[in-house]
C-alpha cells in the first residue's frame, strides 16, 4: 500500500477529489485531508487527518520505548552487579525493571510525539498554513494507476507532492516474493 500526497488549493476541489476517489473504490478510511479548515472538512463530511498522521506519536513513542529498554537493561545490570537488595533477588524482579522502564520510555516518548508535527508532513507545513489542503490517499497496488490517472486528468489543480510507502502488513510482501521466486524457479526448470 502506498500513500499519495496531493496538495489541493480549495475545499471545493478537495470535495470533488473525495467524491471521485469514492467512485474509484477508495474507501473513506483510506482518504484523509490535513488542513487548517477543520470545520469545512467536517461540514463536507471529509475525513480529516488523525493524531497518528499529524503527530509523531508512534515514532517518538517507539524511540522512547527503545531508550527506556536500554536504560532498563543498564539498571538491571547495576542491580545484579551491586546487589543493593541482597543476592536473593528473584529473576522476575529484573523482568519488571525492564518492563517498567520500557513502558515509561514509551509513555514519555509518546507525550513528546504528541507535541511534535509528523516528520513526513513538515515539508507541507507552509502550504497548509497558507490554506492548502493536503490530501492523503492510501491506495492498493491495483488501484494506484487508476487513482493517479484520475487525479492527472480530472484534478489538474491538485499537484502530486509526494509518494510514501505505507505497510498494513509488512509480512505479506515477503510471502508474495517467495511465491514469485518459486514460480520463476518452476518456469526455469520446465
Amino acid at each position: 500500500m502506498k500513500c499519495l500526497y496531493y496538495l489541493a488549493p480549495s475545499l471545493a476541489s478537495t470535495q470533488k477529489i473525495s467524491q471521485r476517489m469514492s467512485e474509484l473504490g477508495v474507501q473513506d478510511w483510506f482518504l484523509h485531508v490535513i488542513s487548517k479548515d477543520e470545520a469545512g472538512l467536517k461540514q463536507e463530511r471529509i475525513q480529516s487527518g488523525n493524531y497518528l498522521e499529524t503527530t509523531d506519536l508512534i515514532r517518538d513513542g517507539l524511540i522512547g520505548a527503545n531508550l527506556g529498554f536500554i536504560g532498563a537493561v543498564l539498571a538491571a545490570a547495576l542491580v545484579m552487579f551491586f546487589q543493593p537488595f541482597g543476592a536473593e533477588v528473584p529473576k522476575v524482579a529484573y523482568f519488571f525493571i525492564v518492563l517498567v522502564f520500557t513502558m515509561f520510555g514509551a509513555w514519555v516518548g509518546g507525550l513528546i510525539g504528541l507535541d511534535n508535527e509528523n516528520r513526513k508532513l513538515r515539508r507541507f507545513h507552509d502550504d497548509i498554513e497558507q490554506g492548502a489542503y493536503l490530501v492523503l490517499i492510501y491506495v492498493l497496488k491495483e488501484q494506484e494507476q487508476a487513482v493517479r490517472a484520475a487525479m492527472r486528468q480530472e484534478h489538474a489543480e491538485a499537484r502530486l507532492a509526494a509518494v510514501d510507502r505505507h505497510f498494513l502488513n509488512p509480512f505479506k510482501r515477503v510471502r508474495r516474493r517467495r511465491r514469485q521466486r518459486s514460480r520463476v524457479g518452476m518456469a526455469s526448470e520446465a
